[in-house]
């Protein structure tokens, strides 16, 4: 007979609950990197604190500026990890925004935002938001933050994510499109990686993640279309993976989008016998690179 202590009652893809209410995560704590200044791109970077209570924090990019007089479009991003895991500072995910601040010559925001169980769901929502309106609390360039009161063009705001951060980014863009950011603040567009949704067999982890849910129907999971109608950008890029367990959803996603009314645009990119996220892990295989040269080129064209 099992201990109550060592009994599991649920068991998810990334931990499992055992009944005294401790958790196993599956995957090893992610090693997170200071800041720092990159001798090969030029990209500098730095750490501020946006919040003490609740606990809120993002990583600045900065790439080299030939013209100071030129504003520079702001990519706001929100990295994934099953709301439960992973980091802004992680060395994956600051590879890769500095590479696509570089590349689309952007100042990049990076949130970090607080993950369950430390911080149940919805604190990733609440805290993205924050930290987005406080990026956009810059727009008058009388922040606390000089380089996004110095070199940020708030008329060419993106806000992209993946995976979990694909599933908050869209919530960001939503409440964009409802409550709305301060004057002179443009959301020109959204972009998701392989975003998770409701309709996959992670649908009860996040529902266990989230102690005062909606259920299966809740918007979080599953977009109203009074949501998608109103989204707060202008156009939509949206990849799936071809490998990926949340590629129907990704898809459904769009096709959703493209029925609710929304005036705007979006385009739907599938990568090819693909897995999730394969872009983060392994940034230097080709495929990698086609997906943030798109990344990249919808920030510079748009």
């Amino acid at each position: 007979m099992a201990s109550e202590s060592s009994e599991v009652v649920k068991e998810f893809r990334f931990f499992r609950v055992f009944k005294d209410g401790r958790l196993e995560f599956f995957m090893p704590p992610v090693e997170k990197i200071p800041p720092f200044d990159d001798p090969n791109t030029g990209v500098r970077s730095k750490d501020v604190v946006i919040s003490l209570d609740p606990p809120v924090s993002a990583r600045i990019f900065l790439p080299p500026i030939s013209d100071p007089a030129r504003k520079l479009p702001l990519l706001f991003y929100v990295h994934g990890g099953g709301f439960s895991m992973l980091s802004a500072f992680a060395r994956s995910y600051h590879n890769f925004v500095s590479t696509v601040a570089a590349e689309a010559g952007a100042i990049a925001v990076s949130v970090e935002y607080g993950l369950f169980p430390s911080r149940p769901v919805p604190a990733c929502y609440d805290d993205s938001w924050a930290a987005l309106r406080w990026v956009a609390g810059h727009a008058g360039g009388d922040g606390a933050e000089p380089w996004l009161n110095e070199h940020a063009d708030f008329g060419r705001v993106f806000i992209g994510g993946d995976s979990a951060g694909g599933n908050i980014a869209h919530t960001l863009a939503a409440r964009v499109g409802s409550i709305g950011l301060p004057q002179g603040v443009r959301a020109a567009g959204v972009i998701l990686v392989h975003p998770y949704f409701g309709g996959t067999d992670d649908d009860q982890m996040w529902l266990h993640m989230c102690p005062t849910n909606g259920g299966l129907s809740d918007p979080r999971l599953k977009p109203a279309k009074e949501d998608l109608a109103r989204l707060g950008c202008e156009k939509v890029l949206v990849f799936v993976a071809e490998k990926d367990h949340l590629m129907d959803v990704g898809i459904g996603y769009y096709e959703e989008l493209k029925k609710s009314g929304w005036k705007g645009s979006v385009e739907l990119v599938k990568n090819v016998g693909e897995e999730h996220c394969f872009h983060i892990h392994n940034p230097m295989y080709e495929k990698a690179v086609e997906l943030k040269d798109k990344f990249v080129s919808f920030i510079k064209n748009n």
